[in-house]
């Protein structure tokens, strides 16, 4: 059969993997380890509180007596975009609850912010207004991208033009108004990997805008490899159990306050429970990362010892999502399913399984899927944490209604 190289064994050792994450030994010491972070970042002050749970607050505005007080802070979001000192002052101008994700998020990224959002895409749309109002329109992107962002760049709807290259053609197609580079590593859905540090290199001055969504910093902290921006469509793997819907930018704090102007003015902003929703994920991202990631090396190895598959794609850098090709009708195997979930999304604790052709990436136009490797038999599988037997005996069932089985 033909399928990809993959190699589980260094997937998922751990000195190779702090080395891809820029966190070894000859990198600067992190005063707590990732895990200890995703615990206990943006909760901080809660026994103070005297509390232990990170509290919701649900109000949309706040009340205060110092009216000439409210608009200096007011004043000074608007000239500057920083956060508002002291108590808060409208819902859309921050929230405490989505602050604490937000302080959590970026400490897991190892970045000074991170600003959330309604969604990924309401995060992309942002970081694009902001370039676009310094008159920097251009954007260089390498494909395969998650598709609603390949349409979004394509179709021009924020008056953005986009570039289409491969990673080597990244230099040679910068101009003067080039506001971004964008890619995806690994890449939705085909799981193609890229050399993010010469990515960046090649970029220049250019800010570099890595998509983190399928990694995590689990896998992978890209400003470490030289990105300025990082993307999460956060209702993935960071709320990871498919209840939430939200998109986040992890990036300096200059940046950070371009993303709050184009926040506030344009009301993408998350919902405080969501932010409550996320933080609590965030605890047990490394946890749910690695337990997944460990089922989907199994079932990559299993998927390429099977006849009726026809290529398996399984990134170096590990991870829970698995890209497949079948000999049979690829629908058929979606129809089979019963533990597996058929359900466009990933990065939840049960398993998801979608035709991207189909769904996530049907608004991209067919030869343009075709050449970033979205072929029309190519399935997506978002493993969960059920026991990987079980999940093999339901995608061994499903193989066998392919006309190829």
């Amino acid at each position: 059969m033909d399928s990809v190289v993959y190699d589980t064994a260094d997937a998922y050792d751990a000195d190779a993997r702090d080395d891809r994450r820029g966190t070894g030994a000859a990198s600067v010491a992190r005063p707590r380890a990732l895990a200890t972070e995703a615990v206990h970042a943006g909760r901080e002050d809660l026994a103070a509180l005297g509390l232990h749970a990170a509290p919701i607050d649900l109000s949309t505005t706040y009340p205060s007596y110092d009216s000439r007080g409210e608009a200096a802070r007011i004043d000074a979001f608007a000239a500057e975009g920083a956060e508002p000192e002291g108590p808060p002052v409208y819902g859309r101008l921050g929230n405490p609850t989505v602050a604490r994700f937000e302080t959590a998020l970026a400490r897991l990224e190892g970045t000074e912010s991170a600003v959330a959002f309604a969604s990924g895409m309401a995060a992309l749309s942002a970081v694009l207004l902001v370039r676009n109002a310094m008159g920097l329109r251009h954007v260089v992107a390498v494909r395969p991208l998650y598709g609603c962002s390949d349409h979004l760049l394509t179709a021009g709807l924020l008056g953005s033009e986009v570039t289409w290259v491969d990673p080597a053609g990244i230099a040679d197609a910068l101009r003067p108004d080039t506001g971004l580079v964008m890619v995806e590593s690994p890449a939705n859905p085909t799981l193609a990997e890229l050399d993010l540090r010469a990515v960046a290199h090649a970029c220049g001055s250019v800010p570099l805008l890595a998509d983190n969504t399928f990694a995590t910093p689990v896998l992978q902290r890209p400003v470490e490899l030289g990105a300025r921006l990082v993307l999460h469509s956060a209702t993935k793997y960071l709320g990871g159990h498919g209840d939430v819907m939200a998109g986040v930018v992890a990036c300096d704090e200059e940046f950070a306050r371009g993303l709050r102007q184009v926040r506030f003015a344009t009301g993408g902003v998350l919902h405080p429970l969501a932010g409550y929703l996320l933080l609590r994920g965030l605890s047990t991202l490394p946890v749910r990362v690695r337990a997944a990631s460990s089922n989907a090396a199994e079932l990559a190895r299993r998927l390429a010892d099977d006849p009726r598959v026809a290529r398996v794609h399984y990134p170096r850098i590990g991870g829970a999502m698995i890209a497949f090709e079948v000999h049979g009708d690829p629908h058929d195997v979606i129809a089979g399913v019963r533990l597996i979930t058929p359900a466009v999304s990933l990065g939840s604790v049960d398993s998801l399984i979608q035709h991207p052709a189909s769904i996530s990436h049907r608004i991209v136009p067919t030869e343009d899927r075709h050449d970033a490797g979205v072929s029309d038999r190519l399935l997506r599988l978002s493993v969960g944490l059920e026991d990987v037997d079980d999940l093999w005996s339901d995608l061994d069932g499903a193989l066998g209604f392919t006309s190829g089985g």
